[in-house]
């Protein structure tokens, strides 16, 4: 079989048959960043339409310090990180305004930080466990728009992997038993922007990547004791991209994104099985994998999208393993979402939007301004038939999935949304800097 049917054959496939091939629990849930097919895609039998500050809002909880991981949700329970500054200076550090000025105006913080990871009833927003995690001194800063906890938590069920970047990776029981940890070390960030790539679990292994601008290296521990199984060094600068598994030819890869290389291993032992160049700078976005094509994207001073065979091997820049590829309107820092063969992403951080073919790279629909929307960090998330796309200032448009651009409802909330929406069963999940919101038509609040 060509590798144009195989593509038909899988991208075009809708979610009904993609979800098929994952467990009945993953299915359910929203277990990592970007969910159940690491695409921005969930299971939704009623998704909400319509909701502000005074409808269609199941519940909304105050959270404490700063974040803007997304939430992750595993049946009742709801995880989410912040990091809380408990005021405790060290008399031995510069405060805020005596230090040297620093790009973007970025300080270096001489009080204790408290990393914290909050557990809640996802249908009632009570809380059912609170743990620090640990408590010290970041030993950079971070970039006005980010934090110390931008990297979403994920499980496999029985465990909660956390990481904290610089502070640490921690595992815990889904009842708040910390089972074990592991100090990586601190990492350079280009200018002290902050870290912000999340983990990856499958089966028995747990991936992270760390791209800095000292010694940048992909990891992977064994999830039961946190032992590392094995490590590579990568020659990439900063970037703050979150690793994709794909299984293809009975091989699992490890799919990274970056600068310098797009690079695929094997989960089993770290061998570099292929590789490819053509990205831009400061590489955010995540990788998506469906069917036999690795789709990667970035946008920072340039255009990249590249859709690469996952059947390569060796380093297959400019060759016919790239598929297509495309150079204008890809995003910054939010991720595509795919969507029944429709890859949807954002110009930059700007509210511009494009839908592209996943399997040629066709335009659905160009450029598109978003109403009311101008700036945007978190990703778009689809279910129930519908795109789901979260300005800065609190606006969300539900957008009809289809080959026109077409508005559905526009919704407004009293909170700054740089986070990523969760979307699960009949509910939507929101998190603010300064509140967590779940979402539900009213008459579909119960657990689907």
């Amino acid at each position: 079989m060509n590798i144009k049917i195989i593509l038909v054959v899988t991208l075009l496939l809708c979610p009904g048959t993609l979800f098929g091939q994952l467990s009945k629990e993953i299915r359910e849930n929203w277990h990592q960043w970007r969910g159940p097919m690491a695409c921005g895609l969930g299971v939704a039998r009623k998704p909400p339409l319509e909701w502000s500050e005074s409808k269609n809002i199941v519940w909304k909880v105050a959270i404490d310090g700063q974040g803007t991981s997304t939430p992750i949700i595993w049946n009742e329970k709801l995880f989410l990180l912040t990091t809380i500054d408990t005021g405790k200076a060290d008399p031995n550090l510069p405060p805020p305004d005596q230090q040297p000025e620093r790009p973007f105006g970025i300080t270096f913080p001489n009080t204790i930080h408290n990393y914290v990871i909050i557990c809640l009833n996802r249908n009632t927003g009570e809380e059912i466990w609170c743990k620090t995690a640990v408590s010290k001194i970041p030993h950079q800063g971070h970039h006005g728009d980010n934090d110390f906890a931008s990297s979403s938590p994920t499980t496999d069920g029985e465990r909660l992997f956390v990481w904290f970047g610089s502070a640490g990776l921690f595992c815990y029981d889904l009842n708040g038993e910390k089972l074990w940890d592991r100090d990586l070390g601190e990492v350079e960030t280009r200018l002290s922007f902050g870290e912000g790539s999340s983990p990856v679990v499958h089966e028995n292994r747990l991936v992270l990547v760390r791209d800095h601008e000292g010694q940048s290296v992909i990891t992977v521990f064994d999830t039961k004791t946190g032992d590392t199984v094995w490590e590579k060094e990568r020659d990439e600068p900063s970037a703050w991209s979150t690793p994709v598994i794909a299984t293809r030819l009975g091989t699992t890869q490890v799919v990274t994104n970056g600068k310098n290389r797009i690079r695929s291993y094997d989960l089993v032992d770290g061998r570099l099985i292929w590789e490819c160049g053509g990205q831009v700078s400061n590489v955010t976005p995540s990788p998506i994998a469906v069917g036999n094509v690795a789709l990667c994207t970035s946008g920072y001073r340039g255009s990249a999208l590249q859709a690469i065979a996952l059947d390569s091997q060796g380093d297959v820049t400019d060759s016919e393993k790239v598929l297509w590829s495309r150079s204008n309107g890809t995003p910054y820092v939010p991720s595509p979402l795919l969507y029944c063969g429709h890859l949807y992403f954002n110009q930059s951080n700007q509210g511009i939007l494009s839908c592209v073919h996943a399997l040629n790279g066709q335009e659905v629909f160009g450029r598109t301004r978003l109403p009311s929307i101008s700036q945007i960090y978190s990703s778009p998330v689809g279910g129930g038939g519908r795109v789901y796309v979260t300005g800065r200032d609190g606006t969300t448009l539900v957008l009809k999935r289809g080959p026109e651009f077409e508005v559905l409802a526009t919704n407004k909330l009293d909170d700054e949304i740089n986070a990523s929406a969760a979307l699960v069963g009949h509910q939507l999940f929101l998190r603010g800097k300064k509140f967590t919101y779940c979402i539900a038509e009213q008459q579909s609040v119960s657990t689907p």
